[in-house]
């Protein structure tokens, strides 16, 4: 039997900006960010945090927002899919998706975007092996791995190209 809590009011700052959602603090944070805070960018694949359908950051760190309990990201910085773009010019893990035409049915996308986003922080100059290795626990069950791969390739090549041209400012 599981036993209700009293909501609390909690703080979270979701996409740079501060939130207050009223909630049971062991609600998963998936659950608050999509019903309560209308971020549509983490999926429910599994509730398990196994397929990776709702991966979200958390101080730019990979986490499967369905087993988050949402008390465990207060006073942290969660971004979803959402958050990555800045105005209307995409993140380059997102555009690089978008160029290698990386989706079939979508559903999986946003986590495989999310977890690469993740890993090219700190693996700039990755080898097909260690993204094959970095996306092994992101199910795609339409089998888009090789243009996903490439795809994470791009991004690093962009991401690069990125940091390069900020150096000569």
């Amino acid at each position: 039997m599981s036993v209700s809590r009293p909501p609390s009011q909690l703080a979270l700052n979701v996409n740079c900006t501060e939130r207050s959602v009223c909630a049971d603090p062991a609600t998963p944070l998936l659950y608050i960010l999509r019903n309560d805070l209308e971020c549509n960018g983490p999926k429910y694949g599994c509730g398990l945090g196994q397929c990776g359908a709702c991966t979200v950051l958390i101080d730019g760190v990979a986490a499967r927002s369905c087993v988050v309990p949402v008390r465990a990201a207060v006073g942290h910085a969660v971004t979803t899919l959402e958050g990555l773009a800045q105005g209307e010019r995409l993140d380059p893990v997102q555009q690089a998706f978008i160029d290698e035409q990386a989706a079939q049915c979508g559903y999986c996308l946003n986590g495989m975007i999310m977890t690469a986003k993740a890993f090219l922080s700190t693996h700039p100059d990755p080898t097909d092996e260690q993204i094959r290795e970095a996306l092994r626990f992101n199910l795609c069950r339409c089998g888009t791995h090789v243009e996903i791969v490439r795809a994470v390739r791009r991004a690093a090549d962009l991401l690069r190209q990125a940091r390069a041209q900020a150096e000569r400012r």
